[in-house]
């Protein structure tokens, strides 16, 4: 179905070649203010990508991100010819990210949203010593371990695939649940939860195995407890052209050798 749209806004990140695309675009396509623009145009790398489906979420505005950067897996092919109509052609993937409530050693509760993954690593020497719970059962005792992310299948590709976590399809409605460098239980490789699924893990011993939280690029210094769920309530929205959508680059990504 053809993207309506009548207002287009370039946002580029810092990087010379993204600065100099956003100039020659905006000579030739004009520019709307980002936040009454219909589509933002994002000229940059995938982390620049990040930042602005986080600053777009729930807004209403579509996202359509070209490669000025260097890996480029949420990017489309930069090219200065025919936007408007490649815009109207493109394919809009809608997704919810995931939010992670923190709590420390006051019982201060900290919330931020992830579109690629929510990840635990340990602070220090010690390796991190964490109690999983899925959906009010407890599926790990005591898992040790460098680090325990819970991605969504658009960052399954990112961090979670470096950790040697599963790459899984936009459709797949799952969670890819992967441990970094897990010592005991030493077999632990991960899981697969429904997207649907609520993750609360719980730190032990954090005085002496103190670890930190992230969420996306927010991060939340010795937690004792974090909850992991879906955001239903907040949505971003992405463009791909129809030649290089989102589930094919997924699916090639499992086939890259």
């Amino acid at each position: 179905m053809p993207q309506p749209f009548q207002t287009i806004s370039f946002v580029a990140s810092a990087v010379p070649e993204a600065q100099e695309a956003r100039e020659e675009l905006v000579r030739l396509y004009g520019d709307a203010s980002f936040y009454e623009a219909d589509v933002i145009v994002v000229l940059g790398g995938d982390g620049f990508m990040l930042q602005t489906l986080h600053a777009t979420m729930n807004s209403g505005q579509s996202v359509y991100g070209m490669n000025r950067g260097s890996v480029g897996f949420l990017m489309n092919e930069y090219r200065t010819t025919d936007l408007i109509e490649r815009i109207a052609a493109s394919v809009e993937n809608k997704f919810h990210p995931l939010r992670m409530i923190t709590e420390d050693s006051e019982g201060i509760l900290r919330s931020a949203l992830a579109i690629n993954e929510v990840s635990l690593f340990r602070q220090s020497y010690q390796a991190a010593k964490l109690r999983v719970e899925v959906d009010g059962t407890v599926r790990l005792e005591e898992l040790i371990c460098d680090g325990l992310m819970v991605a969504t299948p658009v960052g399954s590709t990112a961090y979670n695939l470096s950790a040697h976590g599963p790459i899984l399809p936009l459709e797949s409605r799952l969670l890819a649940m992967t441990p970094v460098s897990a010592f005991r239980p030493r077999r632990w490789r991960g899981a697969l939860l429904p997207e649907t699924a609520v993750v609360d893990i719980q730190i032990l011993e954090p005085g002496k195995r103190p670890v930190n939280a992230v969420a996306d690029h927010t991060e939340v210094k010795s937690v004792l407890k974090v909850r992991i769920e879906q955001s239903r309530e907040t949505t971003a929205r992405i463009l791909s052209d129809p030649n290089r959508s989102w589930s094919d680059r997924i699916l090639a990504e499992q086939f890259a050798t």
